[in-house]
């Protein structure tokens, strides 16, 4: 399994940034990577792109972009204020190794997953819009490097697809790339996938409504694959991504920004650093809660356990020799004697000593 923190069974929790800096490396340098610091995660991740490589002139926006920015400007002249050359880079890396945070980004292009490599990322992010992209899948495999991959509007067969083709790459499948060279790869490269692949269900709408989350669907990722699995949210904010740890979602990832009413394609579909600290926070109590699937009382309950407890005592007075009946017998707090659970033992029994109305049965 891919491996995030020490505690193997905390929430890998990643900030989105994505394009919220809009541009500013002022903005994502500093206030981003310090405002999810704070916050407590344990990734920032960015978008590393070429916009020309990736968007067409004839693209079109998303409803979601249109009503968030320039309705009669292009994908792609939206997209191409929002690069990051490699010294922006170098720099975002920096200040979060100073901040001990992992940098984490999203290669659109071969260029761009170049650059991440040689720059030394501990893994690369694939989004859901690339899952059928199986040049850049590949490309990506053969880094080597670990990957997290999104599945929004992907089938499980794409998905299971697309895991042929990271695991042609990982393997170096010795043959020219082809959809039946992925399958056979898919089936031999079971072992390599959990190495290194985690899958995050996701569901790419901006914003996200609540019915269409179906976050059942991490169970069947995680019964179909094996895989380790997690959830990347776009709702509204933080109640579904608390639900997913609970779940046991390895990674949570979220978009956050520093002001909603910010210019740009995110930032309406983001949470403020107040509410990514409280989503963090409610993911950390949520994991602390999940513990151990075994049944016992816990240390801290059993100095209560006599305080809770009912023990048989003396209905009324009792003189020695008479015989326990519904009538003398009940049961009362403390719990430090006989268990009520044998009530009916001691119905018809004789009183060895004389007992006064409350006194415990011994």
């Amino acid at each position: 399994m891919v491996r995030y923190r020490k505690n193997r069974r905390s929430v890998f929790i990643i900030a989105e940034a994505g394009v919220n800096h809009n541009g500013s490396l002022e903005m994502a340098a500093v206030e981003l990577i310090k405002a999810a610091q704070s916050a407590g995660a344990d990734a920032v991740k960015f978008q590393t792109f070429k916009a020309e490589k990736v968007i067409s002139h004839t693209a079109p926006k998303a409803d979601y972009q249109k009503a968030a920015t320039d309705a009669l400007e292009s994908q792609l002249e939206m997209v191409r204020r929002l690069e990051l050359d490699r010294a922006a880079h170098e720099t975002l890396l920096g200040c979060c190794r100073d901040r001990n945070l992992e940098f984490l980004s999203t290669p659109f292009d071969n260029e761009s997953v170049d650059l991440l490599a040689e720059l030394g990322v501990a893994r690369l992010k694939i989004p859901s819009g690339e899952i059928t992209n199986a040049p850049l899948l590949l490309k990506m495999a053969l880094t080597g490097l670990p990957l997290i991959m999104s599945t929004g509007m992907a089938s499980l067969g794409e998905v299971e697809t697309a895991l042929g083709v990271l695991a042609f790459g990982y393997m170096n499948y010795p043959e020219r790339p082809s959809a039946a060279g992925f399958e056979r790869a898919g089936r031999e490269g079971q072992g390599i996938l959990k190495d290194k692949v985690t899958l995050l269900h996701c569901t790419s709408e901006y914003p996200a409504s609540f019915e269409e989350v179906n976050l059942r669907a991490l169970e069947t990722l995680a019964t179909a694959f094996g895989l380790p699995v997690g959830y990347s949210d776009h709702t509204p904010g933080v109640a579904i991504p608390i639900a997913a740890a609970a779940l046991g979602a390895a990674v949570i990832e979220k978009h956050f920004t520093l002001d909603k009413n910010l210019p740009g394609p995110d930032h309406r579909a983001s949470l403020e650093p107040a509410e990514l600290t409280a989503m963090v926070r409610a993911i950390r109590e949520v994991e602390a809660a999940l513990g151990s699937p075994r049944k016992l009382p816990v240390p801290s309950e059993l100095k209560n356990r006599d305080i809770a407890r009912r023990s048989l005592v003396a209905a009324r007075s009792i003189r020695k020799g008479e015989r326990f009946s519904e009538e003398n017998l009940t049961s009362k707090r403390p719990g430090n004697g006989i268990s009520p659970l044998y009530y009916w033992d001691w119905l018809g029994r004789l009183a060895d000593k004389d007992y006064q109305p409350d006194e415990i049965i011994r």
